[in-house]
């Protein structure tokens, strides 16, 4: 009986710490995988988000106006993050020039770990950096309440689509060809 318990007790302790279900001490939940998309019925406008990306360039959402956009929220330290980073870059390369994507850093209190991260992985986008997650606040509908979240706004400025936790770039590309298709 006991073997059962420290069993049960490893099972639930790994699970904790495996970035699925519950926080991590600052407000943020282990994303699932969950795709939500929404009719175009039911879409709002995103608001316009804005900062300095990690080369400390000023940049807006509202520099990809008329383009479908792909916001990624990621953090250097994650792990999910380092996993998806590939599948985003295959994505990226497979929608093409009429899908934006944009990176939102968050977390990382310097940007030394992120630009390393950004060159390993040869990520070709921006990233917005976002060390105390103010930017997060600013999605409303839909917010990227997991790292990695995957927000996608369609070409009118609607929020469309998210992804609650890592992403693989056949998902992806499926779901912004959903949204661009109207559904």
């Amino acid at each position: 009986m006991r073997r059962l318990a420290a069993s049960l007790a490893a099972v639930l302790l790994l699970s904790a710490c495996s970035g699925q279900g519950g926080t991590d001490g600052v407000g943020f939940q282990g994303g699932d995988g969950t795709v939500t998309i929404l009719d175009q019925a039911d879409r709002v406008a995103a608001s316009t988000i804005e900062g300095t990306t990690l080369d400390g360039k000023q940049l807006s959402t509202a520099d990809f106006a008329g383009k479908t956009l792909v916001i990624n929220v990621w953090g250097s330290w994650c792990a999910p993050c380092r996993s998806e980073a590939p599948h985003l870059v295959e994505a990226h390369e497979q929608l093409g020039d009429d899908v934006a994507f944009l990176g939102i850093n968050t977390r990382d209190l310097d940007v030394a770990p992120a630009q390393a991260f950004e060159r390993s992985f040869e990520i070709p986008y921006p990233s917005l950096f976002d060390p105390n997650g103010e930017l997060l606040l600013s999605f409303g509908q839909l917010p990227p309440k997991a790292i990695p979240s995957t927000v996608v706004i369609d070409t009118e400025g609607k929020i469309a689509a998210r992804v609650l936790g890592e992403v693989n770039a056949s998902t992806l590309v499926g779901i912004v060809n959903d949204v661009q298709a109207g559904t």
